[in-house]
């Protein structure tokens, strides 16, 4: 494979970004929980639009607050920013994150009940590449930015399946004492019967007894 055949497949690669879209009112804050390994930096990209391009009034009113939030529902950022910008974050510990994003917008900005689009585009790595880069300036720069990106990829990857370890192994030990648990549940309803069987016994021998009928 050639070296224009090596950059075609990488580019084929990088595009294929996780990105998504959803829907905000005015005013509306909107959750996502994604899970992220301890010391991983996170770079997020967002465009903030109506869905109809023909409802702009004033633009310059358009904005979001992107507030971060780990595991511990601790805040990791809280900032506000215009219709379209860039937020980056380290994660301190592995876990679930909550990315917030909420609308400044006000009816000012769009007419009243007009629901807003956010494009939203999370990269994970030291060498997150930025989308608006002019890819066509230096082909060999951008394969090494590539390549190191695909390396950052394979290590998030890895610290995403040393993760997934963690969960699982914490996953069988809560099982395991589960288990452990259930079964000394059992032990001791079936002692607590048994006693109970034999009082009655006894009683129901001494009731016969006292009343000389064995």
């Amino acid at each position: 494979m050639g070296l224009r055949g090596v950059g075609f497949f990488l580019q084929c690669y990088l595009m294929l970004a996780a990105a998504m879209y959803f829907d905000l009112g005015e005013q509306e804050e909107k959750c996502i929980i994604d899970e992220i390994p301890e010391d991983m930096l996170v770079t997020g990209y967002f465009l903030l639009e109506p869905w109809d391009l023909k409802t702009y009034t004033n633009s310059a009113h358009l904005g979001v607050t992107v507030q971060v939030r780990d595991p511990d529902h601790e805040i990791l950022m809280s900032k506000r920013y215009g219709k379209h910008g860039k937020f980056t974050f380290t994660s301190h510990a592995s876990g679930q994150h909550f990315l917030c994003f909420q609308t400044n917008s006000t009816r000012f900005s769009v007419f009243a009940g007009e629901r807003l689009k956010l494009h939203l585009d999370i990269q994970m790595g030291e060498h997150s590449i930025d989308p608006n880069v002019d890819r066509t300036k230096d082909n060999l720069q951008f394969m090494e930015n590539s390549l190191s990106h695909l390396i950052d990829q394979m290590m998030y990857i890895t610290r995403q399946q040393e993760y997934q370890r963690e969960k699982e192994e914490m996953f069988r030990q809560i099982s395991e004492d589960t288990n452990s648990n259930v079964l000394w549940w059992a032990v001791v309803q079936t002692s607590i019967l048994l006693s109970v069987g034999f009082w009655q016994m006894k009683r129901l021998k001494d009731f016969f007894i006292a009343k000389k009928l064995v």
